[in-house]
C-alpha cells in the first residue's frame, strides 16, 4: 500500500513525513481549481479537495490511499487564497491585522473506491501589524504561496497571538482529522 499525496505543497509532504508515513508518493493534481463562490467555505474546500483526489485516484492502486487537501482563509465573507502580487499579499495581511479569521481545510481520502471528504476549521487571531512588519514579511517571499498570505509555521508565527483549533489545519493538513479518516478506510498510522 502507498500513500499518494495529490499535492505539490512542501508543507503537506513535511507533515506526512513527520508522521513517519512510509511509501509516500507525491502526485500533484494538475486540474484547474475552480472556486464556486456560491458554496459556503466548508463546502468549497471539501469540493476542491475531492476534485484533486478524484483526478489522481485512477492512477493509484486499489489499496493505495489517495490524500488531497485544499486550504483557504475566510474573513468578512471573503475567501483569501494565495496572493498573486505583493500588493495583494499586503492587502490580505492588512485585513487580517489585529483580528480573528477562519482557516478551512477540506480533506479527501480515496481508497478501494471509497471516498471520504471532510472539513476542518480553525480560528486564528493576529496581533496588530504595522505596515513595516507587513512589508518586511512580504520581502521574505514567504507569503506568496500560502492561503491568506502567511504561514503560521514560518516567520508569520510572530503575528499569531493564538489559534483555536488544529494548528496543523492552519498549515494545510489537519492531521488528527486525517488520521480518523484513514482509520475509517482501514489504515492505521500509529
Amino acid at each position: 500500500m502507498k500513500f499518494i499525496l495529490a499535492s505539490a505543497s512542501p508543507r503537506r509532504k513535511e507533515l506526512m513525513e513527520m508522521l513517519g508515513v512510509e511509501n509516500l508518493e507525491i502526485i500533484p493534481a494538475r486540474g484547474e481549481e475552480k472556486a464556486d463562490g456560491s458554496l459556503p467555505p466548508q463546502e468549497l474546500v471539501k469540493a476542491l479537495a475531492s476534485a484533486k483526489a478524484r483526478e489522481i485516484a485512477p492512477s493509484a492502486g486499489k489499496d493505495d490511499a489517495v490524500i488531497a487537501a485544499d486550504t483557504i482563509v475566510w474573513v468578512d465573507g471573503r475567501l483569501f487564497g494565495k496572493p498573486h502580487s505583493k500588493q495583494e499579499a499586503f492587502d490580505m495581511l492588512r485585513t487580517l491585522s489585529g483580528r480573528a479569521h477562519e482557516v478551512f481545510t477540506g480533506v479527501t481520502v480515496i481508497r478501494n473506491g471509497i471516498e471520504l471528504s471532510e472539513t476542518e476549521r480553525s480560528l486564528v487571531y493576529f496581533k496588530d501589524l504595522s505596515d513595516d512588519e507587513i512589508n518586511a514579511y512580504i520581502e521574505t517571499g514567504e507569503p506568496m504561496d500560502k492561503a491568506g498570505a502567511y504561514g503560521a509555521q514560518g516567520k508569520a508565527a510572530l503575528f499569531v497571538r493564538r489559534i483555536d483549533g488544529d494548528f496543523f489545519n492552519v498549515m494545510g493538513l489537519p492531521l488528527c482529522r486525517l488520521g480518523e479518516m484513514l482509520k475509517k478506510q482501514g489504515v492505521v498510522i500509529l
